[in-house]
């Protein structure tokens, strides 16, 4: 249950959140079509910008050092106005360096944002109301994942990428100023190192994290390209897609979190990877428009199952070492990230099913390293 204390910090990150997310799905949902059409890139220099997009999550561990200045609730309020700015500007640089130059603001203000967001939450809640949390928030992300995706199919006939960029991002950053006035902090709660934190019984931890920032790059970098370039999706396709995929996930969050308190971390991850070896050898391999469809919400659901990652460190960590090691783990999910859509573009060059393949056979690796994770007692869970 959630007490009266924890209130303001869940409503403060509640409100975060849905501007996060608003800002990071406009981004998502224009800007393939935006880079095909009005900035005219190349499949190699798509991959470079998505490369670019994950530095800021690579210096994530430098938000230690930020938190020694500024307390970590403003952090997160000063990364929201960061990341509606970001997306604000999108539209006025339709080439390749403004693409550039546009996404590295934004992606500074989303990546910094989830770092404090997971590691503000797992301080907040405990062991058994962590996961229903997560599952709350994401769900709240789903439902304005759908506003994004209403307002811009609504708006896309009268207004144009610059408007449209505009109007989001402002709105976006106008959240993280509301913010910045708020105090949902709690004094009594352990304070948190100010230093990194790696130790070797977190091992686990930074390797599933590893492994799943380098799966999820060729998904974010090359599932929508790969709808946009092989099978033909207009921009009001891609749109209806994400509603519907996130009409989905609104519903099927919560159940998520609470499937991880009743089954445990180490199954709710085996389906996750088992499901995504199905998903991205489909991607490589099927020539349906529907099929590719289906996959493309599946993968998005499964998406969430990695809550069980942070859910599993919040087991096993020492309460002092969340907030920095949530920025370690940031920074370790980010080294794959990082070059992995720069060799992704590379490889799509050559045959476009091979960065399929690769996540396919990146999520069996991670599937045999789920089997690892303990099956906690009842009493290891409170």
């Amino acid at each position: 249950m959630i007490n009266s204390d924890q209130k303001p910090m869940l409503r403060f990150l509640m409100v975060l959140t849905i501007a996060s997310m608003l800002g990071l799905q406009t981004w998502m949902i224009l800007f393939n079509n935006f880079a095909v059409e009005v900035a005219g890139v190349s499949g190699r220099q798509v991959g470079v910008i998505q490369s670019v997009r994950e530095i800021p999550g690579f210096l994530a561990l430098l938000a230690v050092y930020i938190m020694l200045i500024i307390p970590e609730h403003r952090l997160s309020a000063l990364s929201i106005v960061l990341l509606g700015a970001g997306t604000a500007a999108a539209g006025f640089y339709p080439s390749y360096i403004g693409l550039l130059t546009t996404t590295l603001i934004m992606s500074f203000g989303f990546h910094y944002y989830e770092t404090t967001n997971q590691s503000l939450t797992l301080q907040y809640f405990d062991k058994t109301t962590s996961p229903v949390v997560f599952g709350r928030l994401r769900s709240l992300a789903a439902a304005a994942n759908i506003a994004a995706g209403l307002v811009i199919f609504l708006l896309g006939a009268a207004l144009g990428y610059k408007a449209m960029y505009l109007c989001m991002g402002g709105a976006v950053a106008m959240a993280g100023l509301w913010a910045l006035f708020q105090d949902p902090t709690d004094r009594n709660l352990v304070p948190q190192h100010r230093k990194m934190i790696f130790r070797r019984r977190y091992g686990l931890y930074y390797f599933l994290t590893f492994m799943a920032g380098a799966r999820r790059q060729i998904f974010i970098a090359f599932s929508v390209f790969l709808l946009v370039k092989i099978f033909n999706f207009s921009v009001r396709e891609v749109t209806i897609l994400f509603v519907v995929n996130n009409v989905v996930n609104y519903f099927l969050s919560p159940m998520i979190g609470k499937a991880i308190i009743r089954f445990g971390e180490r199954r709710v991850l085996t389906v996750e990877y088992a499901g995504l070896i199905l998903i991205f050898l489909t991607y490589a391999f099927t020539s349906s428009k529907i099929i590719v469809t289906v996959m493309y919400i599946l993968d998005h659901v499964l998406f969430n199952f990695a809550i069980a990652i942070r859910t599993y460190f919040q087991k096993v960590a020492d309460p002092k070492d969340i907030a920095p090691s949530m920025a370690v783990g940031f920074t370790i999910n980010h080294i794959a990230a990082v070059v992995m859509p720069v060799l992704g573009g590379l490889a799509w060059m050559i045959d476009y099913r091979i960065p399929f393949v690769a996540g396919a056979f990146f999520s069996l690796i991670s599937l045999f390293a789920v089997q690892k994770i303990p099956s906690f007692t009842p009493d290891s869970r409170q």
